[in-house]
Order: C-alpha cells, then sequence, then structure tokens
C-alpha cells in the first residue's frame, strides 16, 4: 500500500509546535506500524525558510500557490499568532479551496482555522479553534458553527484541533481513524500523551472576568462583586448599590456590560473557585461557601457548564503536584 501523503501548510510566523507536534504523531504511527503509512510535507507560502513564532526556521519541502498535490490525503493549516489579523493572499486561498477539494479531509490546527475560514471552507460545519480567538472566529466566520470548548472536531471532511498542544490530539485522532485504537494507543504511549484528554479546552482558558465595562456606576458595582464573591449579590442589592430600579439595573447593565447580572456575578464566582481549587485542598463545601455558592452541588453544576469538567478533575489537573 503506498503511503498516505500528509501536509502541513505554514504560514511566516507560524507556531512550531502546530506543525511539528502533530508531524511526529504521524512519524511515531509509521514506527509502531513497523511501515511508512504517512509520507509528510510541510508546505510554505515562499522560498526559502519559514520563519516561526520563535524565530526559529522551518525548511519547507513545496510551495503553495504553485505546489501540485495530485495525491494528497490529508492538509492540515497550521496556527500563528494573530493569524487573524493578516491580509491572506487571495491566490494562496484559491490554491487551498483546490487543494481541500482534491484531498480526503483537510483541517486545521489553533487558529490555522482562519485561513480555511477564509478560504470558504468553514461555511456550514462544526468547528473550534484556541479558546482566545473563538469568538472572534464565530463573528469573523457566521456561517460556522464554532464550538469553543471542544479539543478536536470532525464534520464531514472537516478537521480541526483547538489551540497548540490540541494538534497532537487531532494528529492521534487521525492515525486512529486510519489504523485503528490499538496503534494510536502506542503511539500515545510512545509520546506519553493521553489517548483521550479528559474535558474541553475551557478549562485552560486564563480570560478570567472582564474588565469592568459601562458607565461608572456599573463599573463600580462590577468591582464590588470581584472583590466579594461570597456575598448576596441579587439583582435588587445591586441595583440598590448603584442606585437605580432593578428593572433598569438589568437592561443597562446587559447592554453596557454584554451580559446579564446574573451570569457576570457567576463568571466571578467560578473564577475565584478556580483560583481555590488551584491554589488549596479545601474541601469543595468550604470552597462553595467561600466563593458565593449555596452548596458543593450547586458548585459542581455551574463547574461543569461554564468550565467543562468536575471541580475534582480540574484541581487534579490544575494544583501543584
Amino acid at each position: 500500500m503506498a503511503p498516505r501523503s500528509v501536509a502541513v501548510l505554514a504560514l511566516p510566523g507560524v507556531q512550531l509546535l502546530d506543525v511539528a507536534g502533530p508531524l511526529d504523531v504521524f512519524a511515531e504511527a509509521n514506527a509502531q506500524s513497523g511501515r511508512d503509512v504517512y509520507d509528510l510535507a510541510i508546505i510554505g507560502t515562499e522560498p526559502g525558510h519559514i520563519i516561526s513564532s520563535s524565530g526559529r526556521g522551518l525548511v519547507a519541502d513545496l510551495v503553495a500557490p504553485g505546489a501540485e498535490l495530485t495525491r494528497l490525503d490529508t492538509l492540515l493549516v497550521a496556527g500563528a499568532p494573530r493569524i487573524q489579523e493578516l491580509l491572506i493572499r487571495a491566490d494562496l486561498l484559491d490554491w487551498l479551496r483546490r487543494a481541500a477539494g482534491r484531498c480526503r479531509r483537510y483541517g486545521s490546527v489553533c487558529s490555522g482555522a482562519f485561513l480555511l475560514g477564509h478560504a470558504g471552507l468553514l461555511d456550514g460545519r462544526r468547528v473550534t479553534t484556541h479558546w482566545a480567538v473563538a469568538e472572534v472566529l464565530a463573528e469573523r466566520f457566521p456561517e460556522a458553527t464554532v464550538e469553543p470548548d471542544a479539543i478536536c472536531l470532525f464534520d464531514g471532511p472537516l478537521r480541526t484541533a483547538a489551540g497548540v498542544t490540541a494538534g497532537l490530539d487531532l494528529a492521534l485522532a487521525l492515525v486512529e481513524e486510519d489504523l485503528g485504537a490499538e496503534i494510536a494507543r502506542r503511539v500515545a504511549a510512545q509520546l506519553v500523551m493521553f489517548f483521550k484528554r479528559g474535558g474541553g479546552q475551557m478549562q485552560f482558558s486564563r480570560r478570567g472576568v472582564s474588565a469592568p465595562t459601562g458607565r461608572s456606576a456599573l463599573q463600580e458595582v462590577q468591582r464590588w462583586v470581584a472583590t466579594r464573591p461570597a456575598e448576596d449579590h441579587g439583582v435588587d442589592r445591586l441595583a440598590e448599590r448603584a442606585g437605580m430600579s432593578p428593572r433598569h439595573f438589568a437592561r443597562l447593565f446587559r447592554a453596557e456590560a454584554g451580559l446579564t447580572p446574573a451570569a457576570y456575578v457567576e463568571n466571578v464566582r467560578i473564577e475565584a473557585v478556580r483560583r481555590l481549587l488551584e491554589t488549596e485542598d479545601a474541601p469543595l463545601k468550604q470552597v462553595a461557601g467561600a466563593c458565593g455558592f449555596r452548596d458543593a452541588d450547586t458548585l459542581r453544576r455551574a463547574f461543569v457548564r461554564r468550565v467543562g469538567t468536575t471541580p475534582a478533575e480540574y484541581r487534579r489537573r490544575h494544583a501543584p503536584a
């Protein structure tokens, strides 16, 4: 059987791990299989070295948009910091559309999804990307359904991965798709990575609570809540502090802060919980009380909804050893 041709498209400024991580997974699959299942290549966008975001260079095997890819099986687009701000050449996007149409599957790692979006390859698809740019991706390409908590998503021929190290998860999932779970497990063991990562990517989000926004009275209320998560922050109390009626306060808060008072309060409390889980070993009941939740069960439900994993699992993964 001829090797499957796998290529990673890398723009100048690419993040090295978005390229090297998936390629190492495919290379290890070759080693574990005892044969060359995958033929690997890096595609640049201009002759010469591809200078990465770390300043180190990659050597491209092919250059787009001139590269002929008649045998391409899988094409992945690597991400780069601030890729969403770049002006992408029309001839490169045209080449990407044609290349994606010729291969069995195509996809992206991290913010590489923006290139696929500009090429019209995300429309009507479920996709993911790095949590920090998921909102921008959704705004830029409204015909796509962006799922910001997902580690990897498969939709038809499209394969997308969350930020950076999720490229390894994506490549491992592709190996499992091609060669089965046993080979994929052996690859994961050799690379010391999870075969299936627990939880979604929002557990890694460090966005936290946004800086106070809106008119000064609303900002003062937001600062008050942020420094006192355990207190009663019902709408009536917050409205009284702002010197407004509850109805007017709730309407104004949503219009100027971009979310309801209740959602803001829960965001503050969840961030307080995360800090305690990362730094202390107090029982969950005690954490709940310190952060304004009625009990441990209420905290657990809110945490799973917001972070995508349980408090116990979050603490196990993120607290110091």
